[in-house]
């Protein structure tokens, strides 16, 4: 094996390519097992064919090895070959146009019914024994937390367009509520404009919220028009929502890490549960390609499965005696 071409080529990524010292140590592991593969079938460098790596890529699949694991090692090995050919030791590159398989695409993941109205219902720990300035500040953050479950989780937004909200709908607004038509109307992916049913619970928790809003704005400060704020009075970012949910499923008991589109997730599950109206839910959710919300089918296949191995007679397996 010329492995003065492996050791140099990890030179070359190291010194001249400047890679973080990581991804040099998985190159020359993956490097390494190639050689090692090679070896083993009495190839060289030069003897490797595509063959032979669509051979050791099956290998590695039925090893149970995930298609992003296995596209990492061939773009390692797909970089080696291409240095050689540059540096005049090889004519071709045995593993371009190669691709590793490809891995299921994961279920979205989502709250169950009970997890998602015990978050919502959630009002809060006890402030009475708190002195007044941080007791008013928990109420602010308490009111503030539970209109961000509610819009999440009640009407399906994106972390983005809940961002996005204004408070009243002007020419600038990317987003607004209409509490009088009980919807809001929102600015989707692709600068597309959609709008979505607001229940009675989220409007009660947006009432809530604007009596208490501007608690923090400064005296003669000019109102800003964000829905949501943070304690600077300046508009909430995703990275805050994403922390305060967090923080508030812990709070509320949930065991599950809670992020903002779990909750989108859950609001499309539930209500695909509950209805069965794919198209409905496609309209709601704002998804261009009906492909795209029927991954919700199999969530509810996987929810009528428990059932049906929980409740049917025929369902439960006898141990044999």
């Amino acid at each position: 094996m010329a492995d003065p071409w492996l050791k140099a080529y990890l030179d070359h990524v190291r010194f001249e390519k400047r890679l973080a010292q990581r991804t040099c140590a998985l190159y020359a592991l993956d490097l390494t097992k190639l050689a090692s593969l090679a070896e083993g079938l009495g190839l060289t460098w030069a003897g490797i064919q595509s063959h032979h790596i669509r051979l050791w890529i099956a290998g590695m699949h039925q090893q149970h090895r995930s298609g992003r694991g296995i596209a990492l090692i061939l773009s390692g090995w797909r970089g080696f070959f291409a240095w050689c050919c540059r540096e005049g030791h090889l004519i071709a590159n045995p593993v371009l146009g190669i691709r590793a398989p490809k891995s299921p695409k994961p279920l979205p993941k989502a709250l169950n019914v009970d997890q998602a109205v015990q978050l919502a219902d959630f009002k809060g720990v006890g402030h009475a024994s708190l002195r007044e300035g941080a007791k008013a500040e928990a109420q602010w953050l308490e009111a503030r937390d539970a209109l961000v479950v509610e819009l999440l989780y009640g009407s399906g937004l994106r972390v983005g367009e809940l961002v996005g909200l204004d408070v009243q709908a002007t020419d600038a607004a990317r987003g607004w509520i209409d509490a009088q038509e009980s919807m809001a109307f929102v600015l989707g992916k692709g600068s597309k404009r959609r709008s979505t049913p607001v229940g009675q619970s989220a409007l009660n928790a947006l009432a809530a919220w604007l009596r208490v809003r501007t608690r923090y704005l400064k005296a003669g400060a000019t109102e800003p028009p964000a829905l949501l704020l943070g304690r600077n009075a300046t508009r909430l970012s995703a990275q805050a929502i994403w922390q305060r949910l967090r923080f508030r499923a812990q709070q509320a008991g949930l065991q599950t890490p809670v992020h903002p589109h779990m909750l989108r997730h859950s609001f499309a599950s539930h209500l695909l549960q509950s209805s069965g109206d794919l198209r409905g839910v496609q309209e709601l959710l704002g998804h261009a390609n009906i492909s795209t919300t029927q991954v919700y089918t199999r969530l509810d296949y996987q929810h009528l499965s428990k059932i049906y191995d929980q409740a049917h007679p025929r369902a439960k397996r006898k141990d044999p005696k």
